[in-house]
């Protein structure tokens, strides 16, 4: 078996994510509250798994989807 170099990050807090993908924390706590972004609660600690992390950065919140349909329907 070999030696792991790095552990793979399980949980991400709130202010981490702010800090690594320039998203405020206001909006990251809207987007908890909308549930699009799905969180685990250990006491008053708030962690985002690293899966629900990527599923979330990889799909959006949607606003950008929404926008370029609003784009489109004002051109048409």
């Amino acid at each position: 078996m070999e030696p792991q170099s790095a552990l793979h990050r399980l949980a991400w807090g709130l202010g981490e994510i702010s800090e690594s993908t320039g998203l405020s924390l206001a909006f990251l706590r809207n987007e908890v509250r909308a549930g699009r972004l799905p969180v685990r609660k250990f006491g008053r600690r708030v962690l985002v798994r690293d899966e629900d992390l990527r599923a979330y950065l990889d799909r959006g919140s949607g606003s950008a989807e929404r926008i370029g349909r609003e784009a489109e329907d004002r051109r048409s």
